[in-house]
C-alpha cells in the first residue's frame, strides 16, 4: 500500500501521548497526524529543549510509528478570525495574553511560525491546520457586507499568512489548510480565491476531507480535479446527510449526534462518502501522502471506531496500476 495510514491524534488529545501511542499501534496505524495541543506535542517545550524532539520520535519509533504530518488547528483559527471570547478555549494562555483581539492574533501568528520551525526539527514534511477567516460571518449572514468588504478581507488574510508562509518556505515544510466551514476556504470556489489572494504559492495547499464537502453539497472527487498539485494532506472522515424535512444542511445550534441536525459525522465506511471513488481519484491525480484518519462519531465507542476505520482503509486502499493507464484491449 503506497500510502500510510496515520491517526489524526486530535479528537484522542485528552489521552496521554504515551496511552495514545501503544494504543494507535494495537489499532493498525502506521503513524500520527500530531496534534500540537494536549501533551501530544508541545510547540515552545519543543523548541527549547533539545531533548524533547528526539525522545518523541524514539516513543513513536518504539512502536514503529512516525509523525509526517503536525497539525495546528487551534493556533492557526485565531489568526486571520475575528477574536473574541471563544478562542480562549483553543489557544495556549501565553498565545491568549490579555486577549486583546490584535495581540492574540500576533501572537498565533507567531505560535504558527514556531510551529513550522518544530515541524523541521521533527522531520515532518506538512503542517495541516485552520486559517480562520475575517469574512466568514458573511457567508449566509445578515446583512450582508457592504461593497469591498470581501476583497479587503481578502488582501487581511493574505497580509497575516505570507510572512507565517515564509517561514515554512524556509522550513521546507508545506501547509495544507483543511477545507472546512469557517475558513477563508470552504469549498472549491472559495478555495480558488485563497489561492489567487496568496498569489500560489507553492508552500499552501490544502488538506483534503470529504465530509466537509459532501454536507455542503460540492462533490468531493470535483474538488481533487480541480486541484491536483495542492493536496498535501487528506482526512478520512464519513459523514451521512439526515435531511427529514424539518432539518437543514446548517447544522443549527445542536451538537454532534443531536437528531435536530441536518447532517452528522460518521465512522469511515458508515457514511455517505463514495471512497472508492476517492480512492480512485488520488490515484489519478498521484497524491502519495498519508491517510489520517479525523475520527468522528457520535454514534460508537471511540476506541472500537478508531480501530475499526483502520481496518476499513487496510481493507479497500489500493494501489494504482503499475504502468499507468492502459488502452482497453477486448
Amino acid at each position: 500500500m503506497p500510502r500510510p495510514i496515520l491517526l489524526f491524534s486530535g479528537p484522542f488529545a485528552d489521552l496521554p501521548f504515551d496511552t495514545l501511542t501503544a494504543k494507535a499501534a494495537e489499532w493498525g496505524y502506521q503513524g500520527f497526524e500530531l496534534c500540537s495541543w494536549g501533551d501530544h506535542l508541545e510547540v515552545q517545550r519543543g523548541l527549547s529543549d533539545d531533548a524533547y524532539c528526539p525522545a518523541r520520535l524514539d516513543a513513536l519509533a518504539r512502536n514503529d510509528l512516525h509523525a509526517p504530518v503536525v497539525a495546528a488547528h487551534k493556533v492557526g483559527q485565531a489568526v486571520s478570525d475575528p477574536i473574541d471570547e471563544r478562542h480562549q478555549a483553543l489557544l495556549p494562555d501565553y498565545v491568549w495574553g490579555d486577549g486583546k483581539p490584535a495581540k492574540v492574533q500576533q501572537r498565533a501568528a507567531e505560535e504558527m511560525m514556531a510551529t513550522f520551525r518544530l515541524a523541521e526539527k521533527l522531520g515532518a514534511g506538512v503542517v495541516s491546520g485552520f486559517t480562520g477567516s475575517p469574512i466568514w460571518h458573511w457567508v449566509t449572514g445578515y446583512p450582508g457586507p457592504k461593497p469591498g468588504a470581501i476583497a479587503d478581507g481578502v488582501k487581511q488574510f493574505a497580509k497575516q499568512w505570507n510572512p507565517i508562509l515564509d517561514v515554512a518556505r524556509d522550513c521546507g515544510v508545506r501547509f495544507a489548510a483543511e477545507i472546512h466551514p469557517g475558513q477563508l476556504a470552504f469549498d472549491l470556489y472559495s478555495a480558488e480565491l485563497a489561492l489567487d489572494a496568496l498569489d500560489g504559492r507553492e508552500e499552501f495547499g490544502f488538506t483534503f476531507d470529504p465530509s466537509h464537502l459532501l454536507w455542503q453539497g460540492v462533490e468531493p472527487v470535483e474538488f481533487l480535479r480541480r486541484f491536483p498539485d495542492r493536496i498535501f494532506h487528506v482526512h478520512v472522515k464519513d459523514a451521512m446527510l439526515t435531511l427529514n424535512g424539518r432539518t437543514g444542511v446548517l447544522g443549527g445550534y445542536w451538537p454532534s449526534g443531536d437528531p435536530r441536525r441536518g447532517w452528522q459525522f460518521r465512522s469511515p465506511g458508515r457514511g455517505g462518502i463514495d471512497w472508492d471513488a476517492v480512492l480512485r481519484t488520488l490515484n489519478e491525480i498521484g497524491y502519495d501522502g498519508p491517510l489520517s484518519v479525523d475520527w468522528h462519531d457520535a454514534g460508537l465507542d471511540r476506541e472500537f471506531g478508531a480501530a475499526d476505520a483502520a481496518s476499513f482503509l487496510q481493507r479497500i486502499a489500493f494501489d494504482p496500476p503499475a504502468r499507468g493507464l492502459q488502452a482497453f484491449r477486448p
